[in-house]
Protein backbone atom coordinates (compact mmCIF):
# COMPACT_ATOMS: atom_id res chain seq x y z
CA UNK A 1 0.00 0.00 0.00
CA UNK A 2 2.38 3.32 -1.18
CA UNK A 3 -0.28 5.91 -0.23
CA UNK A 4 -1.58 5.35 3.08
CA UNK A 5 -3.25 7.73 5.23
CA UNK A 6 -6.61 9.20 6.44
CA UNK A 7 -9.33 6.81 6.47
CA UNK A 8 -7.72 3.75 5.72
CA UNK A 9 -4.85 4.41 8.63
CA UNK A 10 -8.01 4.75 10.71
CA UNK A 11 -9.53 2.13 10.05
CA UNK A 12 -6.32 -0.21 10.41
CA UNK A 13 -5.68 1.01 13.67
CA UNK A 14 -9.02 0.43 15.17
CA UNK A 15 -8.38 -3.12 13.74
CA UNK A 16 -5.47 -3.32 15.34
CA UNK A 17 -6.44 -1.73 18.99
CA UNK A 18 -9.25 -4.43 18.33
CA UNK A 19 -6.87 -7.43 18.09
CA UNK A 20 -4.77 -6.53 20.67
CA UNK A 21 -7.45 -6.24 22.98
CA UNK A 22 -9.70 -9.13 22.00
CA UNK A 23 -6.16 -11.65 22.16
CA UNK A 24 -3.63 -9.96 24.96
CA UNK A 25 -3.89 -12.34 28.02
CA UNK A 26 -6.03 -11.18 30.95
CA UNK A 27 -3.54 -12.63 33.36
CA UNK A 28 -0.82 -9.69 31.99
CA UNK A 29 -2.67 -7.03 32.58
CA UNK A 30 -1.55 -7.60 36.00
CA UNK A 31 1.79 -6.41 36.50
CA UNK A 32 2.55 -8.79 39.50
CA UNK A 33 1.35 -12.20 36.42
CA UNK A 34 2.83 -15.28 37.47
CA UNK A 35 5.29 -16.02 33.80
CA UNK A 36 8.95 -16.33 33.34
CA UNK A 37 10.32 -13.19 32.80
CA UNK A 38 12.73 -15.68 30.44
CA UNK A 39 10.00 -15.91 28.30
CA UNK A 40 9.22 -13.24 26.19
CA UNK A 41 12.55 -14.47 24.83
CA UNK A 42 10.92 -17.29 22.91
CA UNK A 43 12.95 -20.16 22.74
CA UNK A 44 13.13 -24.58 22.85
CA UNK A 45 13.03 -24.04 26.42
CA UNK A 46 9.40 -23.05 26.35
CA UNK A 47 8.12 -25.56 23.68
CA UNK A 48 6.20 -26.99 25.68
CA UNK A 49 4.76 -24.70 28.09
CA UNK A 50 1.52 -23.87 26.55
CA UNK A 51 -0.20 -22.50 29.78
CA UNK A 52 2.60 -19.51 30.22
CA UNK A 53 0.37 -16.55 29.33
CA UNK A 54 3.32 -15.13 27.89
CA UNK A 55 4.16 -17.63 25.65
CA UNK A 56 0.50 -17.86 25.00
CA UNK A 57 0.60 -13.67 24.05
CA UNK A 58 3.51 -14.93 21.85
CA UNK A 59 2.06 -17.46 19.68
CA UNK A 60 -1.27 -15.19 19.58
CA UNK A 61 0.68 -12.77 17.44
CA UNK A 62 3.61 -14.80 15.93
CA UNK A 63 0.23 -16.07 14.13
CA UNK A 64 -0.91 -12.55 12.74
CA UNK A 65 3.01 -12.40 12.00
CA UNK A 66 3.23 -9.15 14.55
CA UNK A 67 6.41 -10.54 16.23
CA UNK A 68 8.09 -9.07 12.65
CA UNK A 69 5.61 -7.60 11.12
CA UNK A 70 7.27 -5.65 8.22
CA UNK A 71 8.91 -9.02 7.44
CA UNK A 72 7.22 -10.93 3.59
CA UNK A 73 4.17 -13.36 4.66
CA UNK A 74 6.01 -16.30 3.22
CA UNK A 75 8.62 -16.36 5.61
CA UNK A 76 6.23 -16.44 8.38
CA UNK A 77 5.90 -12.40 9.07
CA UNK A 78 3.04 -10.00 8.75
CA UNK A 79 3.42 -8.95 5.34
CA UNK A 80 2.43 -5.71 6.49
CA UNK A 81 3.58 -1.91 4.98
CA UNK A 82 6.18 0.42 6.37
CA UNK A 83 3.09 2.59 7.55
CA UNK A 84 1.19 -0.18 9.07
CA UNK A 85 3.84 -1.64 10.63
CA UNK A 86 4.53 1.31 12.75
CA UNK A 87 0.74 1.49 13.82
CA UNK A 88 0.88 -2.00 15.43
CA UNK A 89 4.41 -0.31 17.29
CA UNK A 90 2.53 2.65 18.37
CA UNK A 91 -0.67 0.36 19.46
CA UNK A 92 1.45 -1.73 21.47
CA UNK A 93 3.08 1.30 23.19
CA UNK A 94 -0.04 3.24 23.68
CA UNK A 95 -2.33 -0.22 25.15
CA UNK A 96 1.42 -0.66 27.45
CA UNK A 97 1.28 -4.20 26.22
CA UNK A 98 4.29 -6.79 27.02
CA UNK A 99 6.58 -7.10 23.81
CA UNK A 100 5.27 -10.51 22.22
CA UNK A 101 8.83 -11.32 21.39
CA UNK A 102 12.14 -10.43 22.66
CA UNK A 103 14.33 -11.74 19.76
CA UNK A 104 18.16 -11.31 18.51
CA UNK A 105 16.49 -13.23 15.65
CA UNK A 106 14.26 -10.28 15.11
CA UNK A 107 16.40 -7.54 15.38
CA UNK A 108 19.28 -8.31 13.98
CA UNK A 109 19.87 -11.62 12.11
CA UNK A 110 16.33 -11.76 10.43
CA UNK A 111 17.26 -8.92 8.17
CA UNK A 112 20.27 -9.72 7.29
CA UNK A 113 19.04 -13.48 6.34
CA UNK A 114 16.09 -11.58 4.11
CA UNK A 115 19.14 -9.67 2.13
CA UNK A 116 21.65 -12.08 2.03
CA UNK A 117 20.70 -15.60 2.65
CA UNK A 118 19.54 -18.52 0.38
CA UNK A 119 15.55 -19.20 -0.11
CA UNK A 120 16.41 -22.56 1.87
CA UNK A 121 17.55 -20.79 4.56
CA UNK A 122 15.67 -18.27 4.72
CA UNK A 123 12.10 -20.69 4.69
CA UNK A 124 14.22 -22.81 7.37
CA UNK A 125 15.22 -20.07 9.80
CA UNK A 126 12.63 -17.06 8.96
CA UNK A 127 9.47 -18.51 10.34
CA UNK A 128 11.12 -20.07 13.54
CA UNK A 129 12.52 -16.64 14.59
CA UNK A 130 8.93 -15.08 14.00
CA UNK A 131 7.23 -18.20 15.64
CA UNK A 132 10.24 -17.41 18.42
CA UNK A 133 10.96 -21.38 18.51
CA UNK A 134 14.50 -20.72 18.26
CA UNK A 135 16.62 -17.96 20.77
CA UNK A 136 19.54 -16.62 18.72
CA UNK A 137 22.68 -15.27 20.42
CA UNK A 138 25.45 -13.06 18.58
CA UNK A 139 29.15 -14.84 18.20
CA UNK A 140 31.19 -11.57 17.24
CA UNK A 141 33.79 -9.99 19.67
CA UNK A 142 36.63 -12.29 21.33
CA UNK A 143 39.82 -11.27 23.98
CA UNK A 144 41.51 -10.35 21.14
CA UNK A 145 39.27 -8.55 18.83
CA UNK A 146 36.70 -6.23 20.45
CA UNK A 147 36.88 -2.70 18.35
CA UNK A 148 38.83 -3.87 15.88
CA UNK A 149 36.02 -6.46 15.40
CA UNK A 150 38.25 -8.10 11.96
CA UNK A 151 41.03 -9.13 13.71
CA UNK A 152 38.93 -12.17 14.64
CA UNK A 153 40.48 -15.63 15.15
CA UNK A 154 38.11 -17.90 15.32
CA UNK A 155 38.84 -20.81 12.90
CA UNK A 156 36.61 -22.23 10.22
CA UNK A 157 37.73 -24.38 8.51
CA UNK A 158 36.84 -26.91 5.37
CA UNK A 159 36.30 -30.30 5.94
CA UNK A 160 35.14 -31.67 2.93
CA UNK A 161 31.53 -32.77 3.72
CA UNK A 162 31.50 -29.88 6.78
CA UNK A 163 33.29 -27.30 8.58
CA UNK A 164 35.05 -27.23 11.87
CA UNK A 165 35.20 -24.63 14.24
CA UNK A 166 37.40 -23.81 16.66
CA UNK A 167 38.05 -20.54 18.67
CA UNK A 168 36.35 -18.43 21.49
CA UNK A 169 33.94 -15.86 21.62
CA UNK A 170 33.26 -13.49 24.58
CA UNK A 171 30.67 -11.09 25.97
CA UNK A 172 28.07 -13.15 24.17
CA UNK A 173 24.79 -12.17 25.20
CA UNK A 174 22.75 -14.89 26.88
CA UNK A 175 24.57 -17.58 24.94
CA UNK A 176 24.04 -19.88 28.23
CA UNK A 177 20.18 -19.40 27.15
CA UNK A 178 20.48 -19.71 23.50
CA UNK A 179 19.39 -22.30 20.91
CA UNK A 180 21.72 -20.80 17.93
CA UNK A 181 24.27 -18.94 17.38
CA UNK A 182 25.44 -16.39 14.37
CA UNK A 183 28.74 -16.33 14.06
CA UNK A 184 31.81 -14.53 12.76
CA UNK A 185 34.81 -16.98 11.68
CA UNK A 186 37.94 -16.73 9.83
CA UNK A 187 37.91 -18.83 6.50
CA UNK A 188 41.01 -17.43 5.55
CA UNK A 189 44.00 -16.68 7.30
CA UNK A 190 46.29 -14.66 4.28
CA UNK A 191 43.10 -11.48 4.49
CA UNK A 192 42.21 -9.45 7.16
CA UNK A 193 38.64 -8.05 6.32
CA UNK A 194 38.19 -10.65 2.89
CA UNK A 195 38.62 -13.84 4.67
CA UNK A 196 36.01 -13.58 7.28
CA UNK A 197 32.70 -15.68 6.91
CA UNK A 198 29.14 -15.64 8.16
CA UNK A 199 27.84 -18.94 9.65
CA UNK A 200 25.14 -20.31 11.83
CA UNK A 201 25.66 -22.97 14.69
CA UNK A 202 23.21 -24.80 16.37
CA UNK A 203 24.40 -24.61 20.50
CA UNK A 204 23.94 -27.92 21.35
CA UNK A 205 26.65 -29.41 18.61
CA UNK A 206 29.01 -31.37 20.50
CA UNK A 207 32.19 -29.08 21.57
CA UNK A 208 30.50 -25.85 22.45
CA UNK A 209 30.69 -24.70 25.47
CA UNK A 210 29.48 -21.87 27.41
CA UNK A 211 30.76 -19.38 30.73
CA UNK A 212 28.33 -16.49 32.12
CA UNK A 213 30.48 -13.54 33.02
CA UNK A 214 29.49 -11.90 36.34
CA UNK A 215 29.27 -8.24 36.19
CA UNK A 216 29.61 -5.84 38.83
CA UNK A 217 25.82 -5.32 38.65
CA UNK A 218 25.58 -9.10 39.92
CA UNK A 219 23.94 -10.10 36.90
CA UNK A 220 25.13 -12.43 34.04
CA UNK A 221 24.04 -11.66 31.01
CA UNK A 222 26.85 -12.00 28.92
CA UNK A 223 29.03 -15.04 28.66
CA UNK A 224 32.51 -16.50 26.83
CA UNK A 225 31.41 -19.25 24.37
CA UNK A 226 34.32 -21.81 23.16
CA UNK A 227 34.05 -23.94 20.14
CA UNK A 228 36.11 -26.79 20.45
CA UNK A 229 36.40 -29.27 16.97
CA UNK A 230 32.21 -28.07 16.20
CA UNK A 231 31.40 -29.93 13.39
CA UNK A 232 28.45 -27.70 11.03
CA UNK A 233 26.94 -28.53 7.78
CA UNK A 234 28.31 -26.87 4.84
CA UNK A 235 24.66 -25.47 4.59
CA UNK A 236 25.13 -23.03 7.43
CA UNK A 237 26.87 -20.42 5.34
CA UNK A 238 25.91 -17.35 4.82
CA UNK A 239 26.48 -15.18 1.70
CA UNK A 240 29.77 -15.94 0.05
CA UNK A 241 32.87 -17.35 1.21
CA UNK A 242 34.75 -15.12 2.74
CA UNK A 243 32.21 -12.21 2.08
CA UNK A 244 30.83 -11.94 5.70
CA UNK A 245 32.75 -9.12 6.30
CA UNK A 246 29.76 -7.03 4.46
CA UNK A 247 27.21 -9.04 6.52
CA UNK A 248 28.52 -8.27 9.92
CA UNK A 249 28.58 -4.38 8.65
CA UNK A 250 25.20 -4.70 7.88
CA UNK A 251 24.05 -6.31 10.90
CA UNK A 252 26.08 -3.93 13.41
CA UNK A 253 23.81 -1.34 11.56
CA UNK A 254 20.32 -3.30 12.48
CA UNK A 255 22.18 -3.67 16.07
CA UNK A 256 22.87 -0.32 16.91
CA UNK A 257 19.49 0.73 15.43
CA UNK A 258 17.85 -1.86 17.93
CA UNK A 259 19.73 -0.43 20.92
CA UNK A 260 19.14 3.19 19.93
CA UNK A 261 15.54 2.58 19.50
CA UNK A 262 14.57 1.15 23.08
CA UNK A 263 15.56 4.83 24.25
CA UNK A 264 12.56 5.83 21.52
CA UNK A 265 9.07 5.75 21.63
CA UNK A 266 7.57 3.09 24.18
CA UNK A 267 11.68 2.47 25.13
CA UNK A 268 13.00 1.30 28.82
CA UNK A 269 16.59 1.31 27.69
CA UNK A 270 18.97 3.62 29.66
CA UNK A 271 19.74 2.26 33.07
CA UNK A 272 17.54 4.77 35.00
CA UNK A 273 13.48 4.37 35.15
CA UNK A 274 11.02 7.07 36.64
CA UNK A 275 10.37 10.92 35.75
CA UNK A 276 13.95 12.66 37.10
CA UNK A 277 12.31 15.85 38.31
CA UNK A 278 9.81 13.74 40.35
CA UNK A 279 12.83 12.16 41.88
CA UNK A 280 14.75 14.74 42.64
CA UNK A 281 11.61 17.10 44.52
CA UNK A 282 10.84 13.76 46.30
CA UNK A 283 14.52 13.81 47.71
CA UNK A 284 14.43 17.23 48.05
CA UNK A 285 17.50 17.42 45.68
CA UNK A 286 16.29 20.83 44.23
CA UNK A 287 15.46 22.80 47.07
CA UNK A 288 19.49 23.72 47.84
CA UNK A 289 21.38 23.28 44.87
CA UNK A 290 21.12 26.78 43.23
CA UNK A 291 19.35 25.66 40.70
CA UNK A 292 22.14 24.05 38.65
CA UNK A 293 20.85 20.25 38.85
CA UNK A 294 17.52 21.62 37.73
CA UNK A 295 19.13 23.09 34.71
CA UNK A 296 21.09 19.69 33.88
CA UNK A 297 18.27 17.92 34.30
CA UNK A 298 15.97 19.69 32.56
CA UNK A 299 18.82 19.95 29.29
CA UNK A 300 18.58 16.28 30.21
CA UNK A 301 14.92 15.86 29.73
CA UNK A 302 15.27 18.36 26.33
CA UNK A 303 18.05 15.85 24.84
CA UNK A 304 15.89 13.06 25.35
CA UNK A 305 13.23 14.71 23.80
CA UNK A 306 14.88 15.84 20.64
CA UNK A 307 16.59 11.98 20.24
CA UNK A 308 13.15 10.04 20.63
CA UNK A 309 11.93 12.35 17.47
CA UNK A 310 15.36 12.23 15.80
CA UNK A 311 15.01 7.78 16.23
CA UNK A 312 11.63 8.09 14.69
CA UNK A 313 12.31 9.83 12.10
CA UNK A 314 15.01 7.64 11.20
CA UNK A 315 13.32 4.40 11.74
CA UNK A 316 10.52 6.28 9.57
CA UNK A 317 13.40 6.72 6.94
CA UNK A 318 14.72 3.29 7.41
CA UNK A 319 11.29 1.85 6.65
CA UNK A 320 11.03 3.72 3.70
CA UNK A 321 14.26 2.85 2.00
CA UNK A 322 16.87 -0.08 2.13
CA UNK A 323 17.69 -0.22 5.95
CA UNK A 324 19.14 1.38 8.29
CA UNK A 325 22.61 4.08 7.59
CA UNK A 326 25.50 4.86 9.22
CA UNK A 327 23.26 7.45 10.81
CA UNK A 328 22.68 4.55 13.21
CA UNK A 329 26.02 5.76 14.70
CA UNK A 330 25.16 8.79 15.43
CA UNK A 331 22.17 7.83 17.28
CA UNK A 332 23.92 5.12 19.23
CA UNK A 333 26.74 7.26 20.52
CA UNK A 334 24.16 10.03 20.97
CA UNK A 335 21.58 7.34 23.56
CA UNK A 336 24.83 5.88 25.26
CA UNK A 337 25.89 9.71 26.45
CA UNK A 338 22.43 10.71 27.20
CA UNK A 339 21.66 7.11 29.51
CA UNK A 340 24.96 7.62 30.90
CA UNK A 341 24.03 11.21 32.46
CA UNK A 342 20.60 10.68 32.88
CA UNK A 343 21.62 7.28 35.40
CA UNK A 344 24.23 10.11 37.02
CA UNK A 345 21.94 12.60 37.59
CA UNK A 346 19.57 10.12 39.08
CA UNK A 347 21.96 8.57 41.49
CA UNK A 348 23.04 12.16 42.47
CA UNK A 349 19.16 13.04 43.11
CA UNK A 350 18.78 10.60 45.39
CA UNK A 351 21.57 11.82 47.58
CA UNK A 352 22.60 8.76 50.14
CA UNK A 353 19.86 7.07 49.40
CA UNK A 354 21.44 6.97 46.09
CA UNK A 355 24.54 4.60 47.45
CA UNK A 356 22.96 1.33 48.61
CA UNK A 357 24.18 -1.56 47.53
CA UNK A 358 21.93 -4.07 49.75
CA UNK A 359 20.66 -4.51 53.40
CA UNK A 360 18.14 -2.36 55.26
CA UNK A 361 17.57 1.44 54.51
CA UNK A 362 17.07 1.45 50.98
CA UNK A 363 14.50 0.56 48.67
CA UNK A 364 14.29 -1.46 45.95
CA UNK A 365 13.67 1.60 43.32
CA UNK A 366 17.12 3.00 44.93
CA UNK A 367 18.68 -0.31 44.89
CA UNK A 368 17.52 -1.07 40.85
CA UNK A 369 18.81 2.70 39.76
CA UNK A 370 22.03 2.38 41.50
CA UNK A 371 22.49 -1.14 39.59
CA UNK A 372 21.24 0.52 36.42
CA UNK A 373 23.41 3.38 36.15
CA UNK A 374 26.44 0.33 36.50
CA UNK A 375 24.67 -0.37 33.85
CA UNK A 376 24.63 2.32 31.77
CA UNK A 377 28.74 2.12 31.59
CA UNK A 378 28.27 -0.92 29.07
CA UNK A 379 25.92 1.38 26.49
CA UNK A 380 29.08 2.66 24.69
CA UNK A 381 30.52 -0.69 24.47
CA UNK A 382 27.69 -2.52 22.91
CA UNK A 383 26.93 -2.76 19.71
CA UNK A 384 30.33 -0.34 19.00
CA UNK A 385 32.00 1.63 20.96
CA UNK A 386 31.65 4.98 20.94
CA UNK A 387 34.73 5.80 19.77
CA UNK A 388 34.01 3.17 16.63
CA UNK A 389 31.10 4.76 16.48
CA UNK A 390 32.47 8.31 15.64
CA UNK A 391 35.10 6.94 13.10
CA UNK A 392 32.02 5.43 11.30
CA UNK A 393 30.37 9.13 11.67
CA UNK A 394 33.93 10.83 10.83
CA UNK A 395 34.35 8.68 7.87
CA UNK A 396 31.32 7.96 6.26
CA UNK A 397 28.66 10.32 7.33
CA UNK A 398 31.16 13.14 7.31
CA UNK A 399 33.85 11.97 4.57
CA UNK A 400 36.73 12.85 6.49
CA UNK A 401 39.79 11.38 5.63
CA UNK A 402 41.80 8.86 7.49
CA UNK A 403 44.65 10.30 9.77
CA UNK A 404 47.86 10.34 8.08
Amino acid sequence: MADFGGAEQDAFRTEVRAWLEANYPPELRDADAKTDPEAVWGGRAFADKDSDPQVVWMRRAAEKGWTAPAWPKEYGGGGLSPQEARIVEQELARGRYRPPLLSFGVWMLGPVLLEYASEEQKREHLPKIVRGEIRWCQGYSEPGAGSDLASLATRCEDKGDHWQIDGQKVWTSYADKADWCFCLVRTDTTKKHEGISFVLIDMRTPGVETRPIRLISGESPFCETFFTGVKIPKDNLVGRLNGGWEIAKRLLQYERQNISAGFGEGGSAGGASGDLAEIAKAYGALAYDGGELRTRITRNKMDFQALRLTIARSAAESRAGNGPSAATSIIKYAAAELAKERSELMIEAMGNQGLGWSGEGFSTPELTAVRGWLRTKANSIEGGTSEVNLNVVAKRVLGLPDPK
